[in-house]
């Protein structure tokens, strides 16, 4: 493990400033019990050969890096690659920490499964897990991105998940959050918390990080053996920040590889209209732990708006608030519009038709590329786009 995983987050699950567990009372034991059993199991041969076979025989990994000729062409300047997580089995990176977190709760004598999700492919995924371990799961979504990322909510219910329709505030990320941390209150004797992302309270940031480095490890050893060398750019999007942390954790003490994050500008900069927490937003705490945050005039948690439902929270994990005060990781951003243009330019050039959340990071390679002519930049291809073709065409059409 790397200097600064070893290192970071400190006992208390801070990183720096940001981090840590605010937990109501109830919950405190089983949050200890989570961190010991973490603590135990991340040195345990048997937990750890078990995940390394599910990794290789069911998740079909590891995943390649492709070259992106016709994109680099396209672009000019960089030459652009992309870590495959699309072809992870259910189609994103977030099935890396999901069975993980499956496999956490059967060594934990747990029967069932707990999660939020936004774009459906946590969802996907921790459902996929419950059904390999022989769990129950229940998943809270909010009833717009229900709507818009049909097809998960569909797989979900195939791969046996109760699915909770969320209809308070503005039906997304946010409250499925806070509906599945209350269900999870009621359950947490026999229930596991699948948390979605590198946030919420320690462990959690922790141990989704750590079950997501397996793809910048993976990327680092790859990207050598490609081309001689380390990438010069490593950039991902960012909404709770997962993906970015599973490939930054490769190269983060590798001072010479640049690590950008792409957040969703949405529309525009004022408030409401975007989801750039680490652009916008302030120190501030959310769902238990410290980070981060876009605030309304209240000091309440702001309503946020993005194409990709799987970035629309108002905080993020808050290794990436530390990140970003310490200068290692540069924050940037890309809107609606040009990574649409990113998702039609990946189809019909590359034949991969990407996820609207990885589009995001395509989207920064394809701006940034000239900028830096005998470059290579790495972008995270988090996920594929399956889920958002019914919106993308029913609203924005073929991209003709």
């Amino acid at each position: 493990m790397s200097d600064y995983l070893k290192s970071m987050p400190d006992r208390e699950g801070f990183f720096g400033n940001y981090g840590g567990a605010m937990l109501p009372p109830p919950l405190e034991p089983h949050f200890a019990e989570i961190r010991a059993a973490y603590d135990k199991l991340s040195k345990s041969g048997d937990f750890l050969h078990e995940l390394r076979y599910i990794r290789k025989h069911f998740q079909g990994r590891p995943t390649p890096i492709s070259y992106l000729k016709n994109l680099s062409e396209l672009a000019g300047g960089a030459q652009i690659y992309a870590k495959r997580e699309d072809l992870n089995h259910t189609g994103a990176h977030k099935l890396n920490h999901c069975m993980a977190e499956g496999l956490l709760a059967k060594f934990m004598g747990k029967t069932k499964l707990i999660a939020e999700t936004g774009a459906g492919q946590h969802g996907v995924a921790l459902a996929t897990a419950a059904a390999y371990f022989g769990l129950e799961c229940e998943i809270h979504m909010g009833e717009v991105d229900m709507a818009k990322e049909a097809p998960n909510v569909t797989r979900m219910k195939l791969l046996g998940a109760t699915v909770v329709p969320v209809g308070e505030g503005a039906k997304t990320l946010k409250e499925a959050v806070d509906s599945a941390f209350g269900s999870y209150i009621a359950q947490a004797d026999t229930a596991l918390f699948g948390i979605g992302s590198v946030v919420g309270p320690h462990p959690f940031p922790m141990m989704v990080r750590d079950f997501q480095k397996v793809v910048g490890l993976e990327s680092r050893e790859q990207f050598m053996e490609m081309t001689g060398e380390l990438p010069d750019i490593v950039a991902a999007c960012v909404g709770g920040g997962s993906n970015a942390m599973g490939l930054f954790s490769g190269f983060i003490d590798d001072e010479g590889v640049a690590l950008y994050g792409v957040e969703p500008m949405g529309t525009s900069s004022k408030l409401g209209d975007h989801a750039a927490t680490l652009t916008y937003g302030v120190d501030g705490a959310i769902h238990g732990f410290a980070t981060k945050v876009l605030l309304d005039e209240n000091g309440e948690p702001a309503p946020v708006n993005t194409l990709a439902s799987g970035l629309d929270y108002p905080g993020v994990g808050p290794e990436h608030a530390h990140l970003q005060s310490t200068g290692r990781v540069t924050y940037t951003s890309a809107d609606d519009k040009e990574s649409l243009n990113a998702f039609y330019e990946l189809s019909r050039r590359e034949g991969i038709i990407p996820a609207l959340e990885s589009a995001h990071a395509l989207a920064f390679a394809l701006r940034e590329a000239k900028n830096h002519p005998g470059k290579s930049i790495l972008i995270n291809l988090s996920g594929r786009g399956d889920k958002d073709i019914d919106f993308v065409t029913e609203t924005y059409g073929f991209g003709e």
